[in-house]
């Protein structure tokens, strides 16, 4: 399951979160800010597994709630 998710359902944006969280761990290193090193892996862990908005889920509607009737 977790090879699937690392290799399938790549788009721009999983490609991005990666790209800026590597980015964000090389700069937040060099500076020695631990904080932006975690916010770093974060970012890139959104990418390669492909969760939260890197994974696409936030803007194709599966995040809704079903609307209850009212009831009388």
């Amino acid at each position: 399951m977790i090879k699937e998710r690392i290799l399938k359902g790549w788009n721009f944006w999983r490609v991005f979160y990666m790209l800026i969280g590597i980015l964000m761990i090389i700069q937040a290193a060099s500076y020695g800010q631990w904080i932006g090193i975690l916010l770093g892996i974060y970012l890139s862990s959104m990418g390669l597994f492909g969760f939260g908005c890197a994974g696409g889920t936030c803007y194709n509607g599966s995040c809704e709630l079903p609307v209850k009737e009212k009831e009388e």
